[in-house]
């Protein structure tokens, strides 16, 4: 897995909104209608994370979600990062 720099990360940031760099990991939060909704997408993005063997943190309070990636196993930011964060977006909607 080749770690991206950050140019390269800021670059893929550009087509993903929201979504920003913060303490070498990519991240946003997300506010849903109520804890139902906001657990259904978890798990919906869930299925996908096992699909892609990456696996994010996550931080989940009622109605918000908080998602941050990295790739462990390169200690850094990877296309796999850029590549999730693309699914959920797709999933979210």
């Amino acid at each position: 897995m080749k770690k991206m720099n950050t140019h390269e990360i800021q670059e893929a940031l550009e087509n993903l909104s929201g979504w920003a760099l913060k303490d070498d990991m990519i991240q946003k939060s997300f506010t849903f209608a109520d804890f139902k909704k906001a657990f259904s997408i978890m798990t919906h993005i869930a299925f996908e994370c096992e699909k892609q063997n990456h696996h994010p943190n996550w931080e989940n309070v009622y109605n918000s979600l908080t998602i941050k990636l990295s790739t462990h196993d390169a200690d850094s930011i990877t296309q796999k990062d850029i590549d999730l964060a693309k699914s959920i977006e797709k999933i979210v909607g």
